[in-house]
């Protein structure tokens, strides 16, 4: 899960998918990351924390870090919220392709729509909650998703 600083989005997408994969049976290991580095070493932003406990899940022991060229080899798939944070992501790859590993986390509620999570830390604790619900519902087609394409090999 990547987005710019690695304190809103990002560590709320990291929470939620950790939590539903654990109550999928899935022994995923689920990381998160930012492009800018501004806030490495730092806690999730305080609202991120309080609407990811409202929803049972604490985030407080996270730390933020910046995304790195390893993480492409050292991570199956990375999600990222938005397009911008892409271009960052080209820029610290130093122009090396990302393949097909790294994607736009809402194309997996909205394919091909190539849309952002909005970044909450512009605005009121309202957007905080919004981006919890857009990212709860994205985990849960993530999971489906996965758990569909899973069934579907084991049949063969």
């Amino acid at each position: 899960m990547v987005c710019l600083g690695n304190i809103c989005r990002s560590p709320l997408a990291e929470g939620i998918l950790q939590a539903k994969a654990r109550q999928a049976g899935l022994d995923w290991i689920v990381d998160s990351a930012g492009t800018n580095g501004f806030h490495t070493g730092e806690a999730p932003h305080h609202l991120s924390q309080k609407v990811a406990l409202l929803n049972g899940i604490d985030i407080s022991k996270q730390v933020s870090r910046k995304f790195v060229k390893a993480d492409l080899e050292r991570y199956d798939k990375i999600y990222v919220m938005a397009a911008d944070v892409l271009d960052e992501m080209s820029i610290i790859l130093g122009g090396k392709g990302r393949g097909n590993k790294a994607e736009l986390f809402l194309n997996s509620i909205y394919p091909g729509q190539n849309m952002d999570v909005a970044d909450p830390w512009y605005g009121t604790e309202d957007g905080y909650h919004d981006a919890y619900a857009l990212i709860d519902e994205a985990c849960d087609a993530i999971i489906e998703q996965y758990l569909t394409h899973e069934s579907k090999t084991e049949k063969v």
